[in-house]
């Protein structure tokens, strides 16, 4: 009888489940990566139409400047002093707006480098200890199946000195049986 199949199996089962475990870990912190790779995406394309909310916003002002220019003959000189008033405070608007997001991402993204690094140290240190962990779990495996070989052996012989014992009951049995019929 094979006393080291379900062992085998057992510890091979098991094995399976820490490297999954490990892989499945990865996969997770390299989704979360992805997850703010998307973020900083989006806080650039936020940051794009917003910039064109305002570049709008400024055309809009200045159509409406064009028609009060139109309208009221003798206005220009005023009209074109607002106009450039008008630029200034968007120009000023477009500017603070691009710091602003500027250093938003960047901000984001050098946490995001700090993250990396020391989630990187930690997959770094998790790989090598999930390595010890397969080696010391394939030795472990190893004396089990060493020791559940000296079991089964023991078990046979066990079995054969039981089988002989038998043997020789049944023969002293016929022995007696013959010695008290004669």
């Amino acid at each position: 009888m094979n006393y080291t199949n379900p062992v085998t199996t057992t510890f091979e089962l098991q094995r399976k489940t820490i490297e999954s475990s490990h892989r499945a870990l990865e996969r997770g912190v390299e989704t979360q990566r992805r997850l703010a790779e998307a973020v900083v995406d989006g806080m650039e394309t936020t940051e794009t139409a917003q910039r064109r909310t305002v570049e709008l916003s400024r055309q809009a002002a200045h159509n409406t400047l064009d028609a009060v220019e139109a309208g009221l003959p003798g206005m220009e000189e005023a009209v074109a002093e607002l106009r450039g008033t008008v630029d200034e405070g968007y120009d000023l608007l477009l500017e603070n707006h691009a710091e602003a997001f500027d250093s938003a991402v960047s901000e984001y993204e050098n946490g995001l480098d700090a993250t990396d690094e020391y989630v990187d140290g930690a997959l770094d240190a998790l790989d090598e200890q999930v390595s010890v962990l397969v080696e010391a779990h394939e030795e472990l495996e190893a004396q089990s199946v060493e020791a559940a070989d000296r079991f089964g052996t023991q078990v046979e012989k066990l079995q054969d000195d039981v089988e002989e014992m038998q043997e020789q009951l049944r023969e002293m049995q016929s022995q007696a049986t013959a010695a008290a019929e004669a």
